[in-house]
């Protein structure tokens, strides 16, 4: 699954669940796979990818630096 693709997903999770915007790469392949956004384990280059853009969507999404 691409990035362009995960990009909905991330954005959907991050509105209705926004305690997920902090979350570790690693857990969101779960969260995502387990809340049904998925339907297999993504790439976590491609979550990566989707997680910079949705960020930057939204400034209250980005991470405290």
């Amino acid at each position: 699954m691409s990035a362009w693709q995960l990009l909905p997903a991330i954005r959907d999770l991050y509105s209705r669940r926004p305690e997920y915007v902090h979350h570790e790469l690693w857990e969101l392949v779960h969260v995502l796979f387990s809340l049904g956004y998925v339907d297999d384990l993504a790439d976590e280059g491609e979550i990566a990818a989707a997680v910079e853009v949705a960020r930057e969507d939204y400034p209250q999404w980005k991470s405290a630096a």
